[in-house]
């Protein structure tokens, strides 16, 4: 099979022919149809990820695809199943093998580009701002980075449950996607004054910063008294510093948002917000975005539209 293998963090990864995989007692093995690309992929090549497994490996932490072999004495699923994985690495192949219990039922209205495309970022936006910052109705929510894979889904789930968002994203084609996920408020990050808008606009009470750097200084900036912060990645390279006297003057929260932590020690996190998320999917409430799609020749393209932030939603490679 061919697979997407990275050898050493300060080479590029190359397309190679690897083994076919046999699954083990626990795991299944998967046809994959679609793999996800996520920034932390970008990390994991560097080495700079707070999960970057031991070289050499494949590359790639979400997928769908067809169950096509069962490891021994392996119950749970079956051959032609349906499923999606986060797996954490292995997806930027044509198979790979999995742990059972991660693997997710797919709903039949929904495409393996699509499934791909859904663990992470909405995981991540869900658990973060219903399990952690505890958003409510009225609320007002600024999402930064809010055209990427993650920040578009923060403004889908915000408006779901009745907050007020406002997106701030760079350039006008970008915002346009926010607005047609639902956002009630646009701020163009390379032309107007972050914390002046959000000011202006009633401050906010809750942020989703997947951005840092001086995004996540002016957000901190213009938040209300008892605002909740979410720190939930840093693609702008700069990770964020925390002024603790200015939290302890506005009484404001910052909170660390690891969606694949919760997998190691509180699983059940993970799976009841997603089993919410895919109602909501059936129901019609959510529509995963995806701008570019991939063949697996091309992974490095997909990889370099994630760094310049030029792709919107989500990157997925088809093999």
């Amino acid at each position: 099979m061919r697979g997407y293998q990275v050898y050493s963090h300060s080479e590029r990864p190359k397309v190679v022919d690897l083994p076919l995989p046999e699954p083990s007692k626990g795991q299944f093995r998967m046809k994959i149809c679609a793999c996800g690309l996520n920034f932390a992929d970008l990390l994991m090549q560097r080495g700079t990820y707070q999960d970057t497994p031991e070289l050499p490996f494949v590359a790639g932490m979400e997928v769908a695809g067809v169950v096509d072999a069962i490891g021994p004495d392996t119950s749970g699923l079956n051959i032609g199943d349906r499923v999606a994985v986060f797996g954490g690495q292995g997806g930027l192949a044509e198979y790979g093998c999995f742990e059972t219990d991660r693997a997710v039922g797919l709903p039949d209205s929904m495409s393996f580009e699509e499934a791909a495309a859904f663990q992470i970022a909405y995981g991540t936006s869900h658990v973060a701002l219903d399990y952690r910052a505890r958003l409510q109705p009225g609320e007002t929510l600024l999402v930064l980075g809010a055209a990427g894979g993650v920040g578009l889904t923060a403004v889908e789930i915000g408006k779901l449950m009745g907050a007020k968002v406002i997106a701030c994203a760079r350039g006008a084609e970008k915002l346009s996607v926010a607005k047609a996920a639902g956002a009630d408020h646009l701020i163009d990050a390379k032309t107007e004054d972050i914390r002046d808008v959000v000011r202006s606009l009633g401050g906010a009470d809750v942020v989703y910063d997947p951005v840092g750097g001086e995004q996540w200084d002016a957000a901190f900036r213009a938040s209300n008294p008892d605002a909740r912060l979410l720190p939930i990645g840093f693609a702008s390279g700069d990770v964020p510093k925390i002024p603790a006297n200015h939290m302890l003057v506005k009484n404001l929260t910052v909170i660390g948002v690891y969606w694949g932590g919760y997998l190691k020690y509180k699983p059940s996190v993970v799976t009841d917000s997603l089993k919410t998320l895919f109602d909501w999917y059936e129901a019609g409430k959510l529509k995963p975005h995806v701008s570019h799609t991939l063949p697996l020749e091309d992974v490095a393209e997909g990889m370099e539209l994630l760094r310049s932030r030029k792709s919107t939603g989500k990157v997925v490679i088809v093999p």
